[in-house]
């Protein structure tokens, strides 16, 4: 079993794979079917680690929106096509990256 720390590591490495397509812009997301795929795929891979990460490490940062990362990945995968492309661009833009400087934190040891 992988532990927080491999967990937090993943959730770095799908955001990392997320921003090399977002950094394309909103255009190509809108208008390629791949990497709007690729996107939601690597949402989908964060809330899978969030969901595996401890109850205490969660507790104890609970700044961080767990369960509404882990309930946004039971969307991704269960309900797709629910899925709202505009939502998900707009947590990719506002939402990941404090996410990203969150884990970071938390890998530091801050």
């Amino acid at each position: 079993m992988r532990n927080d720390s491999e967990r937090l590591k993943d959730i770095l490495d799908a955001i990392a794979k997320i921003e090399r397509y977002s950094l394309q812009g909103r255009d190509r997301f809108e208008q390629d079917e791949l990497v709007q795929v690729w996107i939601v795929h690597h949402l989908q891979m964060v809330g899978e680690a969030v969901g595996t990460l401890s109850e205490p490490l969660t507790r104890q940062r609970s700044g961080v929106p767990w369960a509404e990362i882990v309930a946004l990945r039971n969307v991704l995968v269960h309900e797709y096509f629910r899925v709202n492309l505009e939502l998900v661009w707009r947590i990719v833009e506002q939402d990941l990256p404090d996410l990203k400087a969150k884990v970071e934190a938390i890998l530091q040891g801050g």
